[in-house]
Parts: C-alpha cells; sequence; structure tokens
C-alpha cells in the first residue's frame, strides 16, 4: 500500500506542477472609458477701471505751492513790506486762518552792514511787520511770534549786494 499511495502522491505531484506551469487563459480586457469632466464655461475677469487717486498734500509741503515761499524780502535799512509780496503774506494768512492749531516763528534777518545791536533791532521791526501784516488778515496773535536773527544767519555767504539783498528779509517759519 505503501507503494500505490506513493504512485498516487507522485501523480497528483506532478499533475499539480503541470497546472501550476501553464498558461492561463487569456482574459479579454475592455478599455475603460473615462469621462473627461466637462470644463466649466470660464468667465472672463472682472475689469474695473483704476482711477488714480491723488493724495491729499499738505500745501505747506507742495513745493508747485505759493505756501512753500516762506521768505519776504526787504530793501537796504528798511522795513516795509513790498507790494510784490502781498499775495504771499495773503496766502499764508489764508492758511493760518484755516488752522488756527498752527503757530508760526517770523525770524527777521538783516545783511552783515551796521553794528549788530542795529541789525537786531532792525531785523526785529522786519518780523514784526509781516507779523502786523498777517494779523490785518485776520491770523490771530496768538499763532505768531517775531523774532530778531540781526546779521547771525546769514542765506547767502559774501560781501556783495547779490549776497546782501539774500541776506535782508523775514522767514516764516511753521
Amino acid at each position: 500500500m505503501n507503494s500505490t499511495s506513493t504512485k498516487l502522491g507522485l501523480i497528483f505531484a506532478a499533475a499539480a506542477l503541470m497546472s501550476a506551469c501553464s498558461t492561463p487563459p487569456k482574459v479579454e480586457e475592455k478599455p475603460v472609458v473615462v469621462e473627461a469632466p466637462k470644463p466649466e464655461p470660464v468667465k472672463a475677469p472682472e475689469v474695473r477701471a483704476v482711477v488714480p487717486v491723488q493724495a491729499e498734500i499738505d500745501p505747506l509741503n507742495d513745493p508747485k505751492g505759493v505756501l512753500a515761499q516762506r521768505s519776504v524780502y526787504f530793501d537796504f535799512d528798511s522795513y516795509a513790506i513790498k507790494d510784490e509780496y502781498n499775495p504771499l503774506l495773503a496766502a499764508h494768512a489764508k492758511y493760518l486762518a484755516a488752522h488756527t492749531a498752527r503757530k508760526i516763528l517770523v525770524q527777521g534777518n538783516t545783511d552783515e552792514r551796521g553794528g549788530r545791536e542795529y541789525n537786531l533791532a532792525l531785523g526785529q521791526k522786519r518780523a514784526v511787520a509781516v507779523t502786523k501784516s498777517l494779523t490785518a488778515q485776520g491770523v490771530a496773535a496768538t499763532q505768531l511770534e517775531a523774532v530778531s536773527l540781526g546779521k547771525e544767519k546769514p542765506k547767502a555767504t559774501g560781501s556783495n549786494e547779490e549776497a546782501w539783498a539774500q541776506n535782508r528779509r523775514a522767514d516764516i517759519v511753521y
């Protein structure tokens, strides 16, 4: 029985080996059809007109504005304001009247000719002349201060008429 069971075992083993080595039957592969998603219609981007924004420029800082000019020039040995400076002072007066919290310092200056005390007095008269013009146009006296620098702070160096003319002035300082 041993030999019969061994023979049967060998036959089964051979059959198993043969069936394992055989090629499997071909399965027909059907292509898989995948539908592509339908694209959504593309919306045209919303176009908005761009309006240039004009930033409000402080009129004191506008180099093209009249308020950028802050010097009033005087003739030799004079503290009379020339007519050509009336529009400038009117513009500063209008600004100060509208902005009552703003204050200015008016600095009177002279050229180098003359003694120290004389030039300090003349510079003070020039500064006061400018402040009087501004108060006459509606600026509160509390917004104004007048000081004299005499010949101590020249705008131009030199000892000629051109330099002296630039130094005979009153400067408005905000």
